[in-house]
């Protein structure tokens, strides 16, 4: 009897900080993947960039742009001409020229709602991930040289290069970078 009230109160325990932490998180906003805190209070979302680091993050891939009325600041990696696209005051820039395409696999699946919403309990904006905030910024994963040191990237990867401290965008060809 006093081992199963030593479980159930260790249940309620784990309940209770699992709970905790998603009150937390909903106050906080903000978000560290493969870490344990963000750097700085204006961090809304942040990676694990310590030396060495050769991970960086993947687009989406779309065929063609996506519809509706995106927002300024939405990224993909297009498959139908093969570039990586921003957009920015009503129109889709590119990032990189044509690249290659070959190794994405076509995504059949049904999508249905707006994806994750980070900073906010929604958002208006429709996308896979969405950051919302009026004052934090996502900080990208940062890799020294990732033409040099990111032995297998796949298109649409983005990372901060840390040596030439610019935006690196790879295309499925070549490595793009963007100041």
């Amino acid at each position: 009897m006093i081992n199963l009230i030593k479980i159930k109160m260790r249940n309620i325990k784990k309940l209770s900080i699992a709970a905790a932490f998603i009150l937390f998180s909903s106050f906080n906003a903000q978000v560290a993947i493969g870490k344990d805190s963000v750097d700085g209070n204006s961090t809304v979302l942040d990676f694990n960039n310590v030396s060495g680091n050769t991970k960086g993050l993947i687009l989406p891939a779309t065929t063609g742009l996506p519809g509706g009325s995106p927002v300024n600041g939405t990224f993909v990696f297009d498959m139908t001409d093969k570039k990586v696209k921003m957009y920015e005051n009503n129109v889709w820039k590119d990032l990189s020229d044509a690249g290659d395409s070959g190794v994405v696999p076509v995504n059949t699946s049904a999508q249905s709602g707006n994806g994750v919403v980070i900073g906010a309990s929604e958002s208006s904006a429709d996308g896979v991930l969405v950051l919302e905030s009026p004052d934090k910024a996502m900080i990208l994963p940062k890799v020294a040289e990732p033409h040099l040191n990111v032995k297998s990237p796949y298109p649409g990867m983005v990372c901060y290069d840390t040596v030439s401290k610019t935006l690196a965008v790879f295309d499925g060809k070549v490595w793009n970078y963007w100041k």
